[in-house]
């Protein structure tokens, strides 16, 4: 299988405006996504509706491709982009990889890869839960997997519940697992999920892949031991970079 490696990249944020281009040792945090990106997959686009971004890609050597303003999601945004390339190059997955994650590793990617070997239409990763509060923080979603480690549900609630059980003992009665937002999706699957309307278990949860088990569509999970780290305001970065100088990362 040929694999595409896309960044969604935004300008506005919230909590961060400008997010993709704040330095991290004098290199801009696009960069450092695209770089490690670039290490697993060779075909790899920055997808951005900002053209200071896209300047910012390919003053560095990158490439990019401009999309809409309009996008609710990363999903949606590789989807237009993988839809503009899909001409030209030759790719029969694509892999989602935010431009806030600095840190990711060439071996989360090649473990995406890797699902499709088998019948996935959309491959994420997972990560066991070490931390007894982490199974009951909702800004950690948790996820269950049938015996072929397909997922079967996304919650930001502890799944599953241990009934019976005091809840300080939980993660040494079960093997609970947190959700890596990390994604891979055959091309012609991101093209149809982009187009599904949101349904009612991704609105109860704020969760978008809830949206796609619903419509029937097979999310297969891997394994992966490392917690990358997300920016998601400038208080990550400081300590994104606090981890970096002590040689915690990499």
């Amino acid at each position: 299988m040929n694999f595409i490696g896309i960044i969604p990249a935004r300008y506005q944020s919230t909590r961060f405006p400008g997010k993709p281009l704040a330095l991290i040792h004098k290199k801009p945090m696009i960069q450092w996504v695209y770089e490690n990106v670039a290490k697993a997959v060779n075909e790899v686009w920055v997808a951005t509706d900002d053209d200071r971004i896209y300047k910012t890609v390919e003053e560095f050597g990158g490439k990019a491709i401009k999309t809409l303003s309009t996008h609710q999601s990363g999903t949606d945004r590789c989807a237009e982009a993988a839809q503009k390339l899909s001409g030209k190059i030759n790719f029969d997955v694509v892999i989602n990889v935010q431009g806030d994650e600095p840190f990711i590793k060439p071996e989360q990617i090649e473990l995406l890869k890797s699902c499709f070997d088998s019948d996935a239409d959309i491959a994420t990763l997972i990560k066991k839960v070490n931390d007894n509060e982490e199974i009951f923080n909702p800004n950690r979603p948790k996820v269950v997997t049938d015996n072929q480690q397909n997922a079967m549900y996304f919650s930001r609630s502890p799944i599953p519940f241990l009934r019976g059980n005091e809840k300080s003992e939980w993660l040494t009665k079960h093997d609970f697992w947190a959700h890596i937002g990390m994604y891979a999706y055959k091309k012609e699957v991101l093209q149809e999920i982009s187009k599904l309307k949101q349904t009612s278990l991704e609105s109860a949860e704020s969760l978008e892949q809830l949206r796609w088990l619903e419509n029937g569509y097979r999310i297969k999970t891997a394994v992966t031991t490392y917690q990358s780290i997300g920016i998601d305001t400038p208080e990550d970065l400081n300590a994104a970079l606090q981890l970096l100088k002590n040689n915690l990362v990499f």
